[in-house]
Parts: C-alpha cells; structure tokens; sequence
C-alpha cells in the first residue's frame, strides 16, 4: 500500500510539472488593474447587505481561462497572471485569499478546452452539486451577469454537472441558444471572453459564517423567478421533511421510523423531496401552513413558503448555520428552532441524531 501511494504521488508530482512547462507558471499579482485583458465593472443595482460594504463587480478576461479542482479552488487567469478578486478558494470551509489558490503551486494539470464566444462562469467548487447552494449562491449570479451584459450575447455558461434540478431551474430562464459546459468533466476551459461575477454573500471567513449575510435581493429574484412556474401537486397542509434520501449522511435521524410514526399521528404526510420536481416543491412550499424537518438542503424552499407558515428545524447544537432562519425572517414566517445534541455514532449509516421523548415533547409545543 505504501508503495502503491508512492508512485501515485511520483507520477502526480511529474504529471504537475509536465504541465506547468506545457501551460506555464501562474503569477501572482496583487494589483487586478495591472491585468491589461481584465475588464472589471460595477454593478450599480444590487448590493450585498449593508454590513458587508462591498460593491459586487463583474469581471470579463479577453482570451481568459479558468481552472478547477472541483472540490476547493477555482481559478481565473489572463496571460498566466491570477485574477485575484475572481477567484475562488474555500479550504475546509474557510474562505482564503488568492495567494492560497491551488494553481500558484501545482499550476493547471488539466488539458485546455478552447471555446469559442463569450462563457458565463458559475463553477464554485464542490458546493454547486448542493441544491440549497445552487438556488441561492450560484443561480442569482445569472442575475448579477445580467445587470451589467446582455443575456443574448452569451453563447455558453461553464457549470456544474447538470443533474435534473439544475436542469429544471434553467429551463425557464429564457437561456435558448446557450451552450452548457460541464466542470466536471471539462475543468480547464480557454474563452474568447470569459466573465464571471462576486459570489453573492461569501466575502471571508467560514461559509457557515458568511450565511448570515445573504442578501434580500436574491430572495426576492428567487421569488419572482419562479414561483409562477409552481406546479400543482396533492399536499398536506402539515408537511415534515423526510432526509432518507439524502445523499449526505449528517443531520439523519437515528430513530427515524419512530419520528415518522409521532408525526403521522400528528396529522403530518412525510415528502423525500427527491421524489418531486423542483415546480412541485415550490407548489408544496407555497401551500403547507407547517413545514417540519432535519435541518438541510431542501429547506432553501422556505424562500416560497407565505407569510405565517410555521417553520420547525431540527439540528444538532454544533451546526452555527442560520441560513434557514435567515430566509424565514425575510419571508416573514413563524420560525421555531429545536436543537438536539449531537450523537458520535461510530456508524455514520445510522445518522446523528435520536429524538427522544423530551425533543418530541417540545415539538408538541410548537404545533
């Protein structure tokens, strides 16, 4: 096994430098206006909230490429030089600066897809395969691209890999026309123009920290974009999320067969939201006057419940990630929070949370 992961890391090692003499050594620079193919633009219409006081700015490379780990890292470069304010580093959920970007030590090891025309970027790491990342990050950057360039003179947008929800929330975005070039596949592209725009409320710090700034105006897009598009489907006025299907082992309930038992009794119809379209979730969102659930992705939905829905979720006492009180208090909904300990099972497969008698009990006061 030891020698297995030598030579892994020999020929990694080797594959890097072969690269960088291929590609050329990125530079850092720590002036973005020295960057002469750089066109750096203002977007006057939106703002982050005010205690961040940023300005968001477009940002256009003539010739530019850009690169991605798909994981931590991603990359924006002109002639070799790193553009700073572009890009992207989330190391273990901290935000760092430019200087930690991958590519400065190991370069680009990855093989140019040269394309033609003007490429929308909205990779972001890993977090774009994330629904509750993609609907309120990733999405809105569509909007901010907007602001300052003319949809119609796109010709691709540079994503994530495209699973159905992606695919349904970009269906109505009056995006025909439009080429999508999937990251995951293609992480090194070239573009005759390549733009791409400030994340929306991630300026530094941990992510889990930079929640509690996103901004009213994507909740407001979000609303208005989509929620005439809401499918109507058969729903329970009380509705508690069910996480079995979640690909993600955290914030699952131990006793889970239990918790559904308890909340059936109360008059509650189970969703695992994988089994609707995102048209469905929106419908179902607008219409429950009790939504109930483990906190997690699918309750970035909360952006299309009404006025007065009561909100309950559940999350272990370790998880500091208010996004989801954040969205309620702007929706104006009746948010209740209950936090459980967390449980260090040796069993991920189990989950990590027991709601026992005396959580029940303080869910029963919230009904």
């Amino acid at each position: 096994m030891f020698l297995k992961k030598k030579v892994q890391s020999i020929f990694k090692k080797t594959a890097q430098n072969l690269f960088k003499l291929f590609h050329g050594k990125i530079k850092y620079v720590n002036d973005d206006s020295l960057i002469s193919k750089l066109e750096k633009k203002k977007i006057n219409n939106l703002q982050p909230t005010a205690k961040c006081k940023k300005n968001y700015f477009t940002y256009m490379i003539k010739n530019g490429r850009v690169y991605t780990d798909y994981v931590e890292n991603v990359a924006y470069i002109s002639d070799n030089f790193l553009v700073n304010d572009a890009s992207y580093q989330q190391i273990e959920g901290e935000l760092k600066k430019s200087s930690f970007n991958v590519v400065l030590r190991k370069g680009t090891p990855r093989l140019i897809k040269k394309i033609r025309g003007r490429v929308l970027s909205l990779i972001q790491g890993a977090s774009g395969s994330n629904y509750s990342h993609w609907l309120l990050e990733i999405l809105p950057k569509i909007k901010m691209y907007s602001e300052n360039y003319d949809i119609k003179d796109l010709n691709h947008i540079y994503t994530p890999k495209l699973e159905t929800f992606h695919k349904e929330t970009l269906s109505v975005l009056n995006l025909k026309n439009i080429g999508f070039i999937n990251s995951k596949i293609f992480r090194h592209i070239e573009a005759d123009e390549l733009v791409t725009v400030d994340h929306p409320y991630y300026f530094s710090g941990t992510i889990l920290e930079q929640n509690q700034f996103l901004p009213d105006w994507v909740l407001d897009w979000i609303r208005n974009t989509y929620l005439k598009f809401a499918k109507e489907c058969e729903i329970s006025d009380k509705v508690f999320i069910d996480r079995k299907d979640s690909k993600n082992l955290h914030n699952q309930i131990i006793n889970n067969e239990e918790v559904l038992n308890y909340f059936s009794k109360k008059g509650f119809k189970t969703y695992r939201l994988e089994k609707l379209n995102f048209f469905e979730k929106i419908y179902l969102f607008n219409n429950a006057k009790i939504i109930a659930g483990v906190h997690g992705a699918g309750f970035a939905n909360l952006v299309f419940s009404q006025p007065s829905t009561k909100i309950i979720e559940i999350k272990t006492k370790n998880n500091p990630n208010k996004i989801y009180e954040k969205i309620s208090n702007f929706a104006n909904l009746s948010y209740n929070l209950l936090e459980v300990p967390l449980i260090d099972s040796p069993d991920k497969t189990q989950g990590d949370i027991f709601l026992d008698d005396i959580a029940l009990d303080k869910i029963d006061k919230y009904l």
